[in-house]
């Protein structure tokens, strides 16, 4: 934060005075070494982008953990959660069921004509339709489909 105030223009003193830091702190902090799990994060970043991007940018934490133990990568999901979000990738997360219907309160209903009594006694006696709205990928596109069925 305060190399990115640096870079903007800032002195280090005034900003390390707004942070409440000793700016010997923060020069420091600069002189000391990677640690051991900064190096190993410097060295799966790229490896998770990679996986992300094979992925159409799909592939949330636990996929990507799980392409990387096949590839032969020891690393934990949480790993893999904290570098995604250092990285600003997310997964696609499955959106709930699409609601196809919203009715007005108040408007009139249909009457129901079989008052919930699907048996019938004879052929020809009751007809039955149900519409299901789904989602089919295909050719590399969404489309929007339904299915009719119908029983007497």
């Amino acid at each position: 934060m305060i190399d990115h105030l640096r870079d903007k223009g800032f002195g280090v003193d005034p900003v390390c005075r707004v942070l409440e830091l000793s700016p010997s702190t923060y020069f420091a902090r600069k002189k000391r070494p990677k640690s051991a799990r900064r190096l190993r994060d410097e060295q799966l970043m790229p490896l998770i982008e990679q996986v992300h991007g094979e992925s159409g940018g799909t592939y949330g934490a636990r996929r990507i953990a799980r392409a990387l133990r096949r590839k032969g990568v020891a690393v934990a999901r949480c790993t893999v959660e904290r570098l995604m979000a250092e990285l600003g990738l997310e997964g696609v997360i499955r959106g709930q069921r699409r609601r196809t219907t919203v009715s007005e309160p108040s408007a009139p209903r249909p009457p129901d004509l079989v008052d919930r009594d699907f048996t019938a006694s004879r052929p020809d006696q009751l007809w039955v339709a149900d519409m299901t709205y789904g989602v089919c990928v295909a050719n590399g596109g969404t489309r929007s489909v339904f299915f009719s069925g119908v029983r007497r």
